[in-house]
């Protein structure tokens, strides 16, 4: 199925990003030519995703308009990118059009039978679980996902994309700048609706356009009540056994590697949506019960001195909470830290998280709440971080603002104790990972008192 970008030529706008990397990834496995620029690389922050992609024949630029040529066929965009940046400006300059992400991904997608992964929460590891399993049962699947399958990763791939030969895809699409409309699939999941970038009634509307354009869709059952759709589903259970996740699918039981109550409704979401597409259910069953997560979804980063460290990209409460609860569910505290991602996030979602943490941090929980996370832009700053931790303080003395990631390290390794774990959370910020992996050799490299 390669081929379909053949002779084109693409530049790629902020390349490390997670939804422009596996964009780039899967053009240039389709036979375009694709250059990419990201103000990562102009800082000289060599991360690891630049090295796997020069790896699939991507070459690396500086974002100084200088990847936009006349040759050029489009420059790709996000939504966070910006006309004054330079490539933009270029691109204007010579003619060459603009397009966003989602479009030429839709045009990739088109081109097979299409499985689209829609929801607020979720849809990263939903997307993995159903072409993980499409994989492992040899219906050979292209896979576009924002999130990295473990079992994908490795020294070379970065393991979001995963070009197969069957007329298969399975790609997640993005409800947060309404992109998802640029979609039309054959079969499409709704994993859940709730308010994130937009008022909960805005989501079920949007949801519900982007229905009406599929040929078919699956959605759990409160999702479908939401969007008026019919809530009958098939017969499932889930249950908690010694720290894993147990679910029943009509006839068949499986058991999870992945942590956490929202992982066990994937997997349900998964199995119906395999289902859908005609797959073996028994063979589904056994494919899910291997699957082993996603790149910073709940990923364990590894313990040490009896201390776990987990590693996961919850930005908002919804998630967070799930997370948290993840996390919990093997007993112990959690010290857990986030960072917000964004002004324009932390505004809307303050109350909303206020009332989750009040909710979900357990009387002995710790919690540190890091600067908001600044990628430039035109960004109104009307509420800080402190401005959540003040509105926390008042009936939560264990949560704080901390103001970098070296004052971070001392307060978690003074805190810690045997039986804890140390939970990292937030989107966008590459530190956030590299953290997690400095506060574990910390760990190692110390002697962690009991409880």
């Amino acid at each position: 199925m390669s081929g379909a970008m053949s002779g084109r030529s693409y530049h790629v706008c902020g390349v490390a990003g997670v939804g422009m990397n596996p964009l780039a990834q899967a053009l240039a496995l389709s036979g375009a030519k694709v250059s990419g620029s990201d103000r990562y690389l102009d800082q000289g922050d060599e991360l690891d995703v630049f090295r796997k992609l020069r790896g699939v024949g991507i070459s690396l630029v500086a974002q100084d308009g200088s990847g936009v040529t006349e040759e050029t066929s489009a420059l790709v965009v996000s939504t966070a990118i910006e006309e004054d940046n330079p490539d933009w400006l270029a691109a204007k300059r010579l003619g060459i059009p603009v397009v966003h992400r989602a479009r030429l991904l839709a045009e990739l997608a088109g081109a097979r039978r299409c499985v689209a992964v829609a929801g607020t929460s979720g849809k990263t590891t939903l997307t993995g679980m159903i072409g993980s399993v499409l994989a492992k049962i040899g219906w050979d699947p292209m896979v576009v996902n924002g999130g990295a399958v473990l079992e994908w990763m490795d020294e070379e791939r970065i393991g979001n994309v995963r070009w197969g030969a069957s007329p298969w895809c399975v790609v997640e699409v993005d409800e947060s700048d309404r992109s998802l409309l640029k979609f039309y699939p054959e079969l499409a999941v709704i994993n859940n609706i709730s308010r994130d970038h937009f008022s909960f009634e805005e989501s079920v509307e949007l949801f519900q356009q982007f229905a009406r354009q599929c040929g078919r869709v699956v959605a759990l059952p409160e999702a479908a009540r939401a969007m008026g759709l019919d809530p009958a589903f098939p017969d499932v259970a889930m249950h908690l056994e010694q720290g894993r996740w147990s679910v029943r699918y009509e006839d068949v039981t499986f058991t999870l590697q992945v942590p956490g109550r929202h992982n066990a409704e994937n997997a349900i979401a998964a199995m119906a949506t395999l289902d859908a597409m005609g797959c073996d259910v028994e063979a589904c069953a056994e494919a899910m019960g291997r699957f082993r997560g996603i790149h910073r979804r709940l990923e364990e980063v590894g313990e040490a001195g009896g201390v776990r460290v987990v590693d996961d990209y919850a930005h908002n409460p919804a998630k967070i909470r799930a997370s948290w609860q993840a996390a919990a569910e093997r007993g112990g505290r959690v010290l857990g830290f986030w960072r917000p991602h964004g002004y324009g996030p932390l505004a809307a979602m303050r109350t909303d998280l206020g009332e989750m943490f009040r909710q979900t941090l357990g009387p002995d929980d710790r919690l540190w709440i890091l600067p908001v996370y600044y990628a430039g832009g035109t960004a109104t700053r009307s509420v800080e971080s402190s401005d959540l931790v003040g509105d926390l303080q008042s009936t939560h003395g264990s949560v704080g603002f901390t103001g970098d990631y070296g004052a971070l390290q001392d307060e978690i390794l003074a805190e810690a104790r045997v039986g804890d774990t140390i939970l990292g959370m937030g989107a966008r910020d590459p530190d956030l990972p590299r953290f997690a992996r400095i506060c574990l050799k910390a760990l190692a490299s110390r002697d962690v008192p009991g409880r």
